[in-house]
């Protein structure tokens, strides 16, 4: 699958032949009888994942795709739990794991570029542009191709809408697709529920801050005792310059 190359080869990860959804697989295409379905981060217009976050390292751009920001994370795994559509994994095996999705290529977007997976499908199976835009060309094509679509958009209202959408010939549940989710974005009854328990949920953030800052601390101490190492210095000489491990 050239979407799942191109995709591997942005991140780094192996090309495999394994079609989930994985720490190392953040598009895929999976078929479904004669039907190919392609798999990502459907980027919530009003993403679950960041709404549960305590520490802002999921966030909603304005140009769409919903990002992360590794740096932030506590390894806490909310957005695991929260998200409607099972996306973000986690680097279970990783000795500093992380959480991993796709981002929609959100840095070449800035410079004027598709994704990947995008630019280079060679059916132009996937369309890049304005939610609206594309939208209103899916309606278009069912109405001017009647019987051939299935009379909806996935992802149009879906959770409150949705970056990435759908438009196919067969039913969707038929696809893999979840048949129940509500058309209310999730965040909504994910508020309702924590305003209940603001208690549980500061210390509980307050635990898990502590936590990464411990983990955070040690490691930039391994760093730098390393770097004494390295320089054969032990760490007493006078042109040794501080470094602040408190962050």
């Amino acid at each position: 699958m050239a979407c799942e190359d191109a995709c591997a080869d942005k991140w780094g990860f192996p090309h495999t032949e394994v079609h989930e959804l994985s720490c190392q697989k953040n598009t895929v295409v999976q078929q479904w009888g004669d039907t190919y379905v392609p798999r990502l981060c459907m980027h919530c217009e009003n993403p679950a994942c960041a709404s549960v976050c305590p520490v802002g390292a999921l966030h909603k751009t304005a140009e769409g795709p919903v990002v992360y920001d590794e740096s932030k994370c506590i390894g806490c795994r909310y957005c695991m739990q929260a998200c409607p559509f099972q996306v973000p994994k986690y680097q279970w095996n990783n000795p500093d794991p992380k959480v991993t999705k796709c981002n929609m290529c959100y840095e070449r977007i800035e410079v004027g570029r598709q994704p990947a997976c995008v630019e280079v499908c060679p059916a132009q199976a996937r369309v890049f542009g304005y939610r609206d835009d594309l939208i209103e060309a899916a309606d278009k094509k069912i109405k001017e191709n009647p019987g051939t679509y299935v009379q909806h958009v996935f992802g149009e209202t879906e959770v409150g809408g949705t970056s990435t959408m759908y438009l196919a010939g067969i039913d969707f549940a038929k696809l893999g697709f979840k048949s129940d989710l509500p058309k209310t974005a999730l965040p909504q009854y994910t508020w309702n529920i924590m305003s209940k328990i603001p208690d549980y949920f500061v210390w509980g953030t307050t635990l898990m801050t502590g936590f990464w800052w411990l983990t955070n601390r040690k490691k930039k101490v391994a760093d730098y005792e390393a770097k004494l190492k390295r320089d054969g210095s032990n760490g007493n000489g006078k042109d040794e310059k501080e470094e602040d491990f408190g962050e």
